[in-house]
């Protein structure tokens, strides 16, 4: 082996800090926005927000002299003697460890500790019973009558219409009451207690029964919920012990446990506050024309704080000084990439408009079949960019607020040469269900046959397809019992 030295010339296509850092805000949602400006401005001292008393009630659609693919400014203050392309460290993190962090209010530590526990992902009830199942000591049979009803109970917890599910598992299963009936009480066991009740009364006995044996007023507690139900409801605890014939000590200690029970235990594993959502875009139509603007809360004006730029106006060369230049030149890339980012989202929403005009005129079934390589196109920009740019953002439209992937779908050949998009044919399954017969309802085979009156030529299977993509069950399923 013989060691040797070369010169070896190469082109290689780099990002640099700037692109990167705007190409993850595109992508941000706008929940993610906001903690990425909040962390920017805590971060860097000399970014500052520009709003002021005059600028609160910002109007949601732009006046009518402002045109429609206008971007909300962002203010950047001209420093005269910084210049533009100051040189960074790639690894922006190692900026801030020399300079403290802007102290917070206890109100904005309790809002940020509030955001964060409800931006977390929670798991729903369902998924939560079934994990609990998977550890159980189930045999394959009763593991299957065990999804079945915790398939069954309701977002509060609940297992209702039990007589019609005992029937359909007999029907299905072969499964006879009994056997239903202890997966049922292994299942009523699981968290959260109280879980799989068939009714008010079993859920609130089955968070005594799981209380400790010795637990003030647990006994009478479950006196009452057998026979005086009715009176709980009123809350009338004179009554309570006038009917029972027990002390009053007694009934106003079962009374007081009965409260602290939990009528809805499935509640804490409802959606909350971190499942709401906005809108990032609006559009709205004005003098006859379709108008796109963007939510002005999802964008706050921002600007370069004068302050600390005259004090690097007039810099010298000390370790402080440096650390403010860095701090001025990323506050530089943050501003271009938001102004960056807002344009490209409203650039996108104003070409998804206009190609889906009449979806806004007329509805789902005038959809057109739309992909991502279409905008692209249109803007002259990287479909990775339309992809990114219509990721987890929201546009609010007189017909609903809908998710701008749902604008793009693929496209079906029609009987007269023409194309059909996926979501119109699927509006057109959603309408003639909507209108069968309830007592013959239509089956996959059939909607296919109406479809081809229309003109859309599809395969039976790919109506169950689209049928079961809106969530609507087969034909025999939708047959009322006889």
């Amino acid at each position: 082996m013989k060691s040797s030295l070369g010169l070896r010339l190469g082109q290689s296509l780099t990002m640099t800090p700037a692109l990167q850092q705007a190409i993850r805000l595109l992508q941000l949602s706008s929940l993610d926005l906001q903690q990425e400006i909040e962390q920017a401005l805590d971060t860097n001292i000399l970014l500052e927000r520009a709003d002021d008393p005059a600028d609160a009630e910002t109007p949601t659609e732009p006046a009518p002299e402002s045109p429609v693919d206008s971007v909300q400014t962002l203010e950047l203050a001209d420093d005269g003697d910084i210049p533009a392309e100051m040189p960074v460290d790639a690894s922006w993190e190692d900026v801030f460890d020399d300079l403290p962090t802007p102290s917070r209010s206890s109100d904005d530590e309790e809002l940020r500790d509030f955001l964060e526990a409800n931006l977390r992902s929670h798991t729903g009830l369902r998924e939560h019973l079934l994990e609990q199942a998977r550890i159980a000591p189930l045999n394959p049979r009763q593991a299957v009558i065990a999804e079945y009803l915790i398939d069954a109970i309701d977002e509060d917890g609940y297992l209702r219409n039990y007589p019609e599910l005992l029937a359909e598992l007999a029907q299905k299963l072969q499964a006879d009451a009994r056997e239903v009936e202890a997966v049922l009480r292994l299942i009523q066991e699981f968290d959260p207690v109280g879980v799989g009740a068939r009714d008010l009364r079993e859920c609130l006995r089955l968070q005594i029964e799981s209380l400790p044996a010795r637990t003030p007023g647990a006994n009478t507690a479950l006196i009452l919920l057998d026979q005086h139900m009715a009176l709980l409801a009123r809350r009338d605890v004179d009554a309570l012990v006038k009917a029972s014939g027990l002390p009053h000590a007694e009934v106003a200690a079962a009374w007081s446990l009965i409260k602290t029970l939990q009528p809805h235990p499935g509640r804490p594993f409802q959606p909350h506050e971190s499942d709401y959502i906005t809108a990032d875009i609006f559009v709205f139509k004005r003098n006859g024309h379709w108008r796109v603007s963007l939510n002005p809360d999802h964008t706050p004006r921002l600007r370069i704080s004068s302050h600390y730029q005259n004090l690097i106006r007039r810099a010298d060369n000390s370790r402080d000084q440096q650390l403010l230049k860095q701090h001025l030149q990323e506050a530089r890339y943050f501003l271009n990439s938001l102004e960056a980012r807002n344009e490209t989202l409203l650039r996108v929403a104003q070409s998804i408009v206009e190609e889906q005009r009449a979806f806004l005129e007329y509805g789902p079934e005038a959809m057109r079949p739309l992909v991502l390589r279409d905008i692209a196109e249109q803007l002259g920009i990287h479909e990775s960019t339309v992809s990114r740019a219509t990721a987890n953002k929201y546009m609010l439209t007189p017909r609903g607020l809908f998710e701008l992937k749902y604008f793009f779908s693929s496209h079906v050949q029609t009987t007269g040469g023409g194309v059909c998009s996926a979501t119109a044919i699927q509006a057109m399954i959603k309408r003639l269900i909507a209108a069968e017969n309830p007592a013959r309802p239509l089956s996959d085979a059939t909607l296919s046959e109406l479809l081809l009156k229309e003109g859309i030529q599809v395969a039976r299977r790919t109506v169950a397809k689209y049928r079961e993509g809106l969530g609507i069950p087969p034909s025999h399923e939708r047959k009322p019992p006889a």
